[in-house]
């Protein structure tokens, strides 16, 4: 049975599941944002027709979860008709880095705020919450989201509908390899999944108001029930994470180039130099990343010709 630990913004129940797994495994916890009025059909549509177009990506929810990136369905749908139509267009959405918008960013802060204090921290720095990022999905009944792994840490709470979260182990590397790791992290997030692995993992069944903790790079895959859904990601990385997210990537880079290179942490010497280097790099070219047409030029260069791939609507 999973600990429950309530969250956001006020934290009221035992934190037993903070204390004893956060932030290497998963738990179950519980929330107060179901209601919220930013978490509204309404009112994700407005974000919809607010955030550029680069931030959304949505497409059919009829998908396998072992899916082929290269074959999903699109959505004939322009993004705020999607969320309009939710519960009949058959789609997966999800609307990206909303804490672009200060009445998201907010509500983010608050929410960690909540779970900081019930750790003892007084502020998200001191509780090791930075680079705080929110990501809001909204699916039309019986939609799937692919077996993916994600490069945050993340509470993960549902608002409306019914979803089953499936989470697995990410040392378990006879799931999910190394290469597969750097590979879903920069080229496309889908991974392939042997329904062997069913036995190993950690269902989460959620109704407005549950939620779960995924540590970051746990793989899992989502389905949703008979109703649309609405959920909110509540991310953030640490320096940890950013240090290993970045190693990966530049290690796709120079695979890309004919040089793979070990996962991060098998040569330490040579991990720093890397992180050293790729750090100048991205630094001198994130002013460029204010333009939408520099961001797709940029990110291709990067990560390659399907860097893209969910703007091919736009």
């Amino acid at each position: 049975m999973n600990t429950v630990t309530e969250i956001a913004p006020v934290i009221t129940a035992d934190h037993a599941a903070l204390r004893r797994d956060f932030p290497l495994k998963p738990f179950a916890i519980r929330h107060r944002l179901a209601r919220h009025p930013l978490l509204t059909l309404p009112r994700i549509a407005q974000l919809a027709s607010e955030l550029p177009r680069d931030l959304i990506e949505y497409n059919s929810g009829k998908v396998a979860i072992s899916q082929d990136p290269d074959a999903i369905p699109s959505v004939d749908l322009d993004p705020v008709e999607v969320v309009r139509r939710i519960e009949t267009s058959g789609a997966w959405m999800v609307l990206k880095r909303v804490e672009n918008s200060p009445e998201y960013r907010r509500l983010l802060e608050d929410t960690l705020l909540s779970v900081a204090r019930a750790r003892g921290f007084n502020s998200l720095l001191d509780a090791g919450f930075e680079q705080v990022e929110g990501f809001l999905f909204v699916s039309s009944p019986n939609s799937t989201t692919p077996f993916h792994l994600d490069s945050e840490d993340n509470f993960f709470v549902h608002i409306h509908g019914e979803k089953f979260f499936t989470v697995f182990d990410n040392a378990d590397r006879s799931i999910v390899s190394d290469h597969e790791i750097e590979r879903s992290m920069t080229r496309h997030r889908n991974l392939k999944y042997d329904e062997r692995f069913a036995p190993r993992g950690i269902e989460f069944h959620l109704f407005a108001g549950d939620g779960c903790f995924v540590p970051y790079q746990w793989p899992h895959w989502v389905r949703t029930a008979d109703s649309h859904s609405i959920s909110l990601a509540i991310t953030w990385k640490t320096r940890e994470v950013r240090r290993r997210n970045d190693l990966h990537f530049f290690n796709s880079m120079l695979r890309g180039i004919g040089l793979p290179q070990p996962p991060p942490d098998v040569q330490p010497v040579r991990d720093a130099l890397k992180l050293a280097f790729y750090r100048c790099v991205t630094t001198a070219i994130r002013p460029l990343r204010a333009s939408l047409t520099l961001r797709r030029v940029l990110r291709r260069i990067a990560l390659g010709k399907r860097a893209n791939y969910y703007l091919k609507r736009a």
